[in-house]
């Protein structure tokens, strides 16, 4: 009987295998060795792999009849000659991948050429005291630091997370934990989720847990086998401080997928959170790898994510945003947006003037403004300890030895930097002529400078 060890070393491959098990790493590692760089799929290799495929089909896909025909269609492939000429194993798994999603439109079925993880997994499995398989994982998934990619909390009191996959809560827990404290005494949260491919409903379910006050039902499996649903809820106690009250926003791109696409998901219905960006993937099933042989593998869906509010789910579709924008555009409206919603709220007049301050200069990026030289140029000369000089089609700031700083303009007469947030100049003009400077700061507070 395995060991729960060895039960463990599983779960971490389902997971490991969303984003590590893809065609360009299992690639480069191939053909480090000779013997594999120039592999081609033998006719009797085409037949096993293709029955294998259509059985697994027949008894493991989430819906069987769906199932029959994609082991149907590439049975047929394979006897009209589909496959003939097709020896490269790389070219070979693309082309049944493909063949198999006309059918199904399923973008979580993948045959692969794996065969160096393969051989991994299986030493790994006939010898439990094996360690080369769990090092290599570990290494994998702490290298990265979980997919934690930035974390910041942006002026406004606005936080900002970006992670890039659902590790199993088990091994990614403590991080995604210290990332939700940090967070905890911002106004608004934004989630950017528009490289996240997916992963484990474990960590789904712990960090929206921080999110709401009252258990709730976030999520169901429907799984195939046994005919059985399995749910998901919010969990009674998460370590430090819940955000139940924090503004939410979730940013997506068409790269968002699985797992991701449940995190969203979930929200979205629930109305916890405002989705900004592009519609998502679309892929809502759970999946199994399967081996093969010694050299392929293929992932099968086993069974479809149901909503407990909609009954529905994202397989083919996507989820479509509360907002629509380009991944690119997405942080900073996302942004725009959490602060201009804090700034009709709050009451201080201290901490408003703090988040118009940065919707100013937010709006600034999103819409640049642009002045002519003319007027460029009539701003140049020393104030004080400040000076102004024009080079190369900009303006450019310096206090005494201090760095200098290219000006950006907010207004005709108002300038920003990028290398300090908390500071801008404003241009004085009297009777159409340029007389002083006046330093602003995010503090409310102002410095003023004549021009010599």
């Amino acid at each position: 009987m395995k060991t729960f060890k060895l039960k463990s070393l599983r779960i971490a491959l389902q997971l490991l295998l969303v984003v590590v098990f893809i065609a360009s790493v299992l690639t480069s590692q191939a053909q480090k060795k000779a013997d594999q760089k120039d592999y081609q799929v033998s006719k009797e290799e085409k037949e096993i792999v293709i029955d294998s495929i259509a059985k697994f089909m027949k008894d493991k896909y989430v819906f069987p009849d769906v199932g029959e025909k994609m082991g149907d269609l590439v049975k047929k492939n394979l006897k009209d000659g589909v496959y003939k000429d097709i020896n490269n194993p790389q070219e070979f798994a693309a082309k049944v991948t493909e063949d198999l999603r006309s059918v199904s439109n399923d973008k979580h079925i993948g045959l692969r050429y794996a065969p160096e993880m393969i051989a991994m997994i299986k030493k790994a499995e006939e010898d439990e005291n094996n360690k080369e398989y769990e090092e290599y994982e570990k290494k994998m998934r702490e290298s990265n630091n979980f997919a934690f990619k930035e974390i910041k909390i942006l002026p406004g009191n606005v936080g900002y997370l970006k992670f890039n996959q659902f590790y199993d809560a088990s091994v990614a827990g403590p991080t995604a934990i210290a990332a939700l404290n940090f967070l905890a005494y911002t106004d608004a949260l934004i989630i950017d989720l528009t490289d996240n491919g997916g992963g484990s409903p474990s960590l789904i379910q712990l960090m929206t847990s921080y999110f709401f006050e009252d258990t709730e039902h976030l999520n169901s499996f429907y799984i195939r086998e046994g005919n059985k649903t399995k749910q998901f809820w919010t969990l009674p106690y998460v370590p430090g401080k819940k955000m139940t009250e924090t503004d939410l926003y979730v940013l997506t791109s068409r790269r968002t997928f699985s797992g991701a696409e449940e995190f969203t998901f979930n929200l979205k219905n629930m109305e916890r959170a405002t989705i900004i960006g592009e519609t998502t993937g679309g892929g809502a099933h759970p999946v199994d790898r399967h081996i093969i042989n010694d050299n392929f593998g293929i992932s099968i869906p086993f069974g479809r994510a149901v909503n407990p509010i909609t009954n529905t789910n994202w397989e083919g579709t996507g989820i479509e945003p509360n907002v629509k924008t380009t991944k690119v555009k997405a942080k900073e409206t996302a942004y725009l947006l959490a602060l201009e919603k804090l700034s009709e709220k709050e009451q201080d007049e201290k901490i408003k003037y703090g988040i118009d301050w940065a919707i100013v200069g937010l709006k600034a990026k999103l819409e640049p403004v642009t002045l002519d030289k003319q007027t460029l140029k009539k701003y140049v000369g020393v104030y004080g300890p400040r000076k102004i000089t024009f080079e190369n089609g900009a303006l450019y700031y310096q206090r005494e030895d201090r760095p200098k700083m290219k000006m950006i303009p907010l207004k005709e007469d108002l300038f920003m930097f990028e290398e300090i947030d908390y500071f801008r100049l404003k241009i004085i003009v009297e009777d159409g002529k340029v007389v002083a400077v006046e330093g602003h700061y995010d503090n409310g507070r102002t410095d003023r400078n004549d021009k010599s």
